[in-house]
């Protein structure tokens, strides 16, 4: 029996098998199982036999955005929108066959946008290339990901569970567990919060499936199975995505206003050229970029040419940015700016730096 059959069969037992307490030990342990032969499939056969066009773009600018969705809800025409990148957009499916990457050029920041070819169903069992655009979205900060808004929801439900099934959680954070297996001493399982949806015994059998017998675990929020499953696993990603359903002109207004108010949901039309603004500061925000302006001594400060950071930045990672040996020579750094109490501000290596924040950076 292959991993298709082996991951659908298990799937199958999943759906059958009711969720109740005397089941929570079977299922978690199915779950095992299913995360470990999904794992399996993604990795690349030895036998591979002469390797195909790659998707393998250099990453460039401040930030990375990953357009992912199904064929033809207009991921080429909204690239061809945002950036100076002709991507060939036509009424059929399959337009794109490769990776085409833009630049949008917003509030000095260059954000690389990559319209990948469409997602079909089954993608993460390699089907249409899907392997080879989903490990694209691995690399990815964000995701937009692009739905027909008249496509309803099924949709975004088939792509999540094809991302979800390569290990891309989106809008999660990672699961607050430690976990560090260890040469012997056997399970050291404890956990700072009461647990309803594990207990010791599940832990261990989840942990014995994946052949670990010794380790530390400690449970600092109340996590489900899975969760636990993609902290043994350790190659998740955790990334921000945007849901944007294009063509809301070609439904009715009580539609777009539903959709409209969906956690992490964007309604735009590129046909029409209606909301890409907002789209554009939700991607802002989502990105978590901050700009920065320099100034020299004695002079004003630069607005033309700004240091995009992320937010959280210190003066340390604004002095690296800047140049590698500054940091070495740092003596103080005056700041104008929200992040401070007083404009200009004396401040060290430590300080946080906030969106439009002017520096001047004083040698020893």
């Amino acid at each position: 029996m292959g991993i298709l059959e082996k991951i659908s069969e298990i799937e199958r037992e999943i759906s059958r098998t009711q969720k109740n307490k005397a089941t929570e030990y079977h299922l978690g342990l199915l779950k095992a199982k299913l995360a470990k032969y999904r794992a399996q499939l993604l990795e690349p056969s030895k036998s591979a036999g002469a390797k195909g066009e790659g998707f393998d773009v250099m990453k460039s600018g401040d930030a990375r955005v990953a357009l992912i969705g199904f064929p033809s809800v207009g991921k080429s025409t909204f690239l061809s929108l945002m950036t100076a990148t002709e991507s060939e957009a036509a009424s059929y499916e399959f337009t794109t066959l490769t990776c085409i990457p833009g630049v949008i050029e917003y509030k000095g920041a260059n954000i690389q946008l990559l319209d990948l070819p469409g997602i079909i169903e089954g993608a993460a069992q390699g089907k249409g290339r899907g392997r080879q655009v989903i490990a694209v979205a691995r690399t990815a900060d964000v995701v937009i990901m692009m739905l027909d808004a008249t496509k309803g929801d099924v949709q975004r439900g088939l792509l999540e569970k094809e991302l979800e099934s390569v290990g891309i959680r989106l809008n999660r954070s990672k699961p607050n567990i430690y976990f560090k297996p260890k040469k012997g001493g056997g399970l050291s399982f404890n956990s700072m919060v009461p647990l309803t949806q594990c207990s010791e015994k599940l832990v261990q059998l989840i942990l014995h499936e994946y052949k670990i017998f010794n380790a530390e675990v400690l449970f600092r929020e109340d996590c489900t199975p899975d969760e636990f499953i993609d902290v043994i696993v350790g190659n998740r990603v955790y990334m921000p995505c945007l849901y944007v359903y294009n063509k809301v002109d070609q439904i009715s207004i009580e539609e777009v206003d539903r959709l409209a108010r969906r956690p992490h949901s964007v309604v735009i039309s590129c046909g029409m050229k209606l909301n890409l603004d907002y789209l554009l500061e939700q991607l802002w925000e989502y990105l978590a970029l901050i700009c920065l302006y320099t100034k020299k001594r004695g002079e004003r400060p630069d607005f033309t040419d700004p240091i995009i950071m992320r937010r959280g930045a210190s003066v340390e990672h604004v002095c690296h940015r800047i140049h590698r040996t500054l940091a070495s020579q740092f003596k103080y750094a005056l700041v104008w700016g929200t992040s401070t109490k007083y404009s200009p501000q004396r401040v060290g290596l430590t300080h946080i730096m906030e969106h439009e924040d002017v520096i001047q950076v004083v040698k020893k």
